[in-house]
């Protein structure tokens, strides 16, 4: 323990690598038959902090992860580039994890969240961890195979379709999805009103609510952008039920503003997990068109669903959107029955 009575940091950090610091960046990579340099890009590429060369800052599971990522290269399955795009995906998503993680236990044990975790808080938060480290791991690992079996199966159905119907060359390359934003109404002025723990708790009911609807629909979320979630579906119809059931969503809770939300359908290129292009562009512009409540749908889109009865598609006036020209908007609402 510390003179403030906390627990004593290098033990902390030993506890969560899973072994003792034992190594410093030499030793790492001499153990590791890695070149100083790229071993330097990869701690870059992971997010870890420089540390001096004699820094004892390693442990025997380091070196085994740059000698697994050695191999991988050895073996022809990755080059330089790959490997350094690879491990910042891991690095950015578990650094936010890790970040989450420790502030989800420590929201649980401290009575204000505007204060500073206790001493005592801080020693229960590393009991936790000690107890029960080895069954959160686990966890980790069975939610990224989940994740990477509907990744790949995603992908294989892409390409039978690109086979079935013959690759676009117009967009070589590039995956043909609905990918539509939620934006939160006034969040601006909202911001202003609320304190910081209020406002946090609204975006984070926001991204639960809008994450589940994705997923419960068979879509993906692409990213959230705090008053913003990005989402994608491999079919117009998933696209649509997204979008129609997040409008809903948010306007039945009434201390919550309401979004709009804005949908296209056409050609993306899926790059790091993110998602880019016009289609992309079209469907921010047309989010900035609707009104609180509503969905603002393409041209594109709105053929592709035209034969659905389950949907109206009421069309707008036509109008300049930046970057993009003359644009065609559509409402998009559920039929009634």
């Amino acid at each position: 323990m510390s003179d403030a009575g906390l627990p004593d940091p290098k033990e902390i950090e030993e506890l969560l690598l899973g072994g003792e610091l034992k190594y410093n960046r030499v030793d790492a990579v001499r153990l590791s038959e890695m070149s100083p340099e790229f071993a330097r890009r990869l701690w870059r590429a992971f997010g870890y902090p420089s540390m001096p060369e004699d820094a004892v800052a390693y442990t025997e599971g380091d070196v085994a992860a740059l000698c697994r990522i050695r191999r991988l290269m050895d073996d022809g399955v990755l080059d330089e580039d790959g490997v350094i795009r690879l491990v910042r995906a891991f690095g950015q998503t578990m650094t936010r994890l890790a970040e989450w993680q420790v502030n989800l236990l420590s929201a649980m044990l401290v009575t204000d969240p505007q204060e500073q975790p206790s001493a005592e808080a801080v020693s229960s938060i590393v009991d936790i961890a000690e107890r029960h480290i080895d069954e959160f791991e686990p966890l980790v690992v069975h939610a990224w195979r989940r994740q990477l079996a509907a990744a790949g199966t995603r992908a294989m159905a892409a390409a039978a379709s690109r086979e079935a119907e013959g690759e676009d060359e117009t967009h070589p390359g590039r995956l043909v999805t609905t990918v539509g934003f939620a934006d939160m109404v006034s969040f601006t002025q909202m911001s202003r009103e609320l304190d910081e723990i209020a406002l946090a708790r609204v975006v984070e009911w926001f991204e639960e609510t809008a994450a589940d609807i994705i997923a419960t629909c068979g879509g993906r979320l692409v990213k959230t952008l705090g008053d913003e979630v990005l989402f994608a579906g491999d079919t117009p119809e998933i696209g649509a039920e997204i979008a129609l059931s997040i409008a809903a969503a948010i306007q039945d809770e009434t201390e919550i503003p309401d979004v709009r939300v804005g949908v296209a359908h056409g050609p993306v290129l899926p790059l790091m997990g993110d998602v880019f292009g016009t289609t992309v562009n079209l469907a921010a512009r047309l989010t900035a068109l609707a009104r609180p409540g509503t969905v603002v749908i393409d041209q594109s889109l709105a053929e592709a669903l035209g034969e659905n009865e389950d949907y109206t598609i009421t069309s707008m006036v036509r109008r300049p959107v930046q970057g993009l020209g003359i644009v065609q908007p559509y409402v998009l609402r559920r039929a009634k029955p």
